[in-house]
């Protein structure tokens, strides 16, 4: 669901394209954006970094796109946001203990620490590819072929990495119990069973 709403204004962008042309869309991402970031802050009262990060980069290369008149700026955010992403999850490896992934995941789901550091590594691979292939395709094919890679091809990329990503992690989840996890019933019960078995 999340991941839907992330996508809401990519297929604004997507529909106005087809309907009228690249800088009318580039002017609706924007708006949607803004629409976007502003439901986010109004419903939970603070904005998550990702939306603040997106905004910033569409209304810098979305109003250069519509400035100067020159598509190229708005093909550029896929691949900037991508890569951006690529570097706070390199840099998490080396700040702090853990790396932002096993951050925002360790209370949720139990995993070894070096499944965390491989999922992460992982993830940077993920982002690093996502960018090339974005730039690959907006200056390899025409607009069109680019809009539609942006929604569809982008979007299958991710949930087909998000799939695999699962089942890995389905491997190893039952290695370690989840930091928020009331591991003490499950020990006093394993306990029990322990006790009656004797």
């Amino acid at each position: 669901m999340k991941l839907l709403f992330d996508m809401f204004p990519v297929v604004l962008f997507f529909i106005a394209y087809q309907m009228y042309d690249i800088y009318t869309a580039t002017a609706v991402i924007i708006a949607a954006t803004i629409v976007q970031v502003l439901y986010v802050y109004i419903k939970h009262k603070r904005v998550e970094k990702i939306h603040v990060i997106t905004l910033v980069l569409v209304v810098l290369l979305g109003g250069l796109t519509l400035i100067l008149h020159d598509e190229n700026f708005i093909k550029w955010k896929p691949t900037i946001v991508n890569w951006g992403f690529a570097v706070v999850f390199l840099g998490s490896h080396y700040i702090g203990q853990k790396n932002i992934l096993q951050r925002m995941m360790d209370g949720m789901i139990g995993l070894p620490e070096q499944v965390w550091n491989r999922l992460s590594w992982l993830w940077i691979g993920f982002f690093v590819l996502s960018g090339v292939a974005n730039i690959y395709v907006a200056f390899n094919y025409d607009t069109d072929t680019w809009v539609n890679f942006k929604l569809f091809g982008l979007m299958a990329m991710t949930i087909v990495f998000i799939i695999l990503q699962g089942f890995y992690i389905n491997r190893h989840m039952q290695d370690v119990e989840p930091e928020n996890s009331t591991g003490n019933e499950g020990t006093k019960h394993s306990t029990k069973q322990n006790d009656s078995t004797k």
